[in-house]
Parts: C-alpha cells; sequence; structure tokens
C-alpha cells in the first residue's frame, strides 16, 4: 500500500503541477486550507444544527434521509447531515471562500459547487462506540450515483474539507490512485459496492490534519475504513461538498427519496 504522497497549498489560482497531479492521480491534498478557529466554528454550528433537528425528529432534508447515531454517553447524534450549508450561516458562508472557484476547472467547463444538488454539503460525524451506526462504507465510486439519478455519467468531484487530524489508525478515506481513468465496466464491476471493505494493496489513505482540504474524482474507488480505536479518540468529523456539472438539478423539501438512499447503510 502506498503511504505518502505530495501535498500542496491551496491559493486562488491551481499551479500547473497542481492539475497534473490531480489529472493523473484523481486526487489532490492541500494542507492547512482553514485554521484551526474556523475548524471549531464549523464544529459549534454542526451541534446547533443536531440538536434543532433531534428535537424536531427531522428525518430527511431535501427527500435524503438524515442518519441518527449514538454518541459515547448513549445520548442521539447525527453522524450523517445532508444540506447543512442551507441550516447554519456559517456552513453556506464557508462556501464563499474564492479558493473554491480554483477548484472549478478541475470538473471542466460549466461546472459548480453544487451547494443545492445532490446532497448538498455533507456533515460526516464518525465515532467508534458500542452504539454507533456510522464507522466505515465499502469500496464504491460516486459513478454510481449518477446512474441512480438519470444515467449520465456526468463530472463530479468530491470536495473534503477536514475537521479531525488522523493518524492511519484512525482509518478514514482510501482512494486508488488512476482509477478514475478506468472503463465504465471496471467502473461497476472491479468491486462489490459497499460490501467489499478488504484493503487494496493499491489503495492511498488519506490522513489529513485538521483544517486540510482533499479533492478527489468521483470515479475512483474509495472507501472509507473503520478506525482501529475505539472511544473518543475515534471521533472524525469531515465535510463533502461536491462539484458538479451537467444540467443544473436542484433539490427543495418536495424532492422525492433517490431509491439507493433507502438503504442507509450506503450514503455517504
Amino acid at each position: 500500500m502506498v503511504s505518502s504522497y505530495k501535498t500542496f497549498a491551496l491559493t486562488e489560482q491551481l499551479t500547473a503541477e497542481q492539475i497534473n497531479f490531480f489529472n493523473e492521480h484523481g486526487f489532490i491534498h492541500f494542507k492547512k486550507f482553514i485554521n484551526p478557529e474556523t475548524v471549531s466554528s464549523i464544529i459549534d454550528a454542526s451541534k446547533q444544527v443536531e440538536q434543532k433537528w433531534i428535537d424536531n425528529d427531522l428525518q430527511k432534508v431535501n427527500g435524503v434521509p438524515i442518519k441518527y447515531g449514538k454518541d459515547l454517553d448513549g445520548s442521539p447524534i447525527v453522524q450523517r447531515f445532508a444540506f447543512i450549508n442551507q441550516h447554519h450561516q456559517t456552513l453556506s458562508g464557508l462556501l464563499l471562500d474564492p479558493r473554491f472557484n480554483s477548484l472549478l476547472p478541475l470538473a471542466g467547463e460549466g461546472s459548480r459547487l453544487g451547494t443545492e444538488e445532490k446532497d448538498g454539503m455533507v456533515f460526516n460525524h464518525y465515532i467508534n462506540g458500542p452504539e454507533s451506526k456510522f464507522t466505515k462504507m465499502g469500496w464504491h465510486t460516486d459513478g454510481l450515483r449518477d446512474i441512480f439519478y438519470g444515467g449520465k455519467l456526468n463530472p463530479m468531484l468530491n470536495v473534503g474539507i477536514h475537521l479531525s487530524t488522523l493518524q492511519p489508525e484512525n482509518g478514514g478515506l482510501k482512494i486508488i490512485p488512476g482509477t478514475h481513468k478506468q472503463s465504465v465496466y471496471q467502473m461497476l464491476f472491479r468491486k462489490k459496492y459497499f460490501l467489499d471493505n478488504k484493503p487494496d494493496p493499491q489503495e492511498v489513505a488519506i490522513t489529513p490534519e485538521a483544517g486540510d482540504l482533499t479533492i478527489h474524482d468521483g470515479r475512483l474507488w474509495h472507501r472509507v475504513a473503520e478506525s482501529t480505536i475505539r472511544g473518543e479518540e475515534s471521533r472524525r468529523r469531515v465535510i463533502y461538498v461536491p462539484i458538479i456539472a451537467g444540467k443544473y438539478a436542484p433539490k427543495d423539501e418536495n424532492s422525492p427519496t433517490v431509491f439507493y438512499q433507502r438503504f442507509a447503510g450506503i450514503v455517504k
């Protein structure tokens, strides 16, 4: 397994080296995108949204199921928020950072941040405790989503804003570099979607520090590995927001639940 790779700094214009790295490998890792104070304010904002959703027993946002779980003390928590950017100005404001614009060309002409499409800004909260319902996710590509959403494979990139510092034992995102160039057949059948969580000899472990930003092509094979440690040290939080191209398809409170999202264990 490849354990290291080059990291970069994100400014308002990508360099030729950064573009070439992404095009070759299908991912890129930028250090210190946001500072510790911003990380803390984002986590605080998520807790405010979480309490409101728990108090109101909210089950879906714009048709997307909310994933609830239990914290270490048994209290209810939200483990997967969808469209959280629409529920707190701290999170919507984060997306106004002009550096996001420098990432859009990686998805091609007409690309945009999917703040009102797909699942919007997704906030994941993993904790490896006795009652946690969200600790890992098997191998998959996000291209499968486009098949469910309408059949055409449009460019889609996933921007990750990492709110926890991870060590390899914390699990987290694993990718197979270069698989964004694979055939549609390989994208569909190289692995058993969501059922297979075994390490791959070619996988790379993404081990960010809190405040880092990563971006990976949705066609890459990737998984979320379970933490090998339990308790508070296993807690990790990460935001994902898509960069998408193609026809604009916003969601609202009347949007239906996509078929595959009825299987609550396979969305991230």
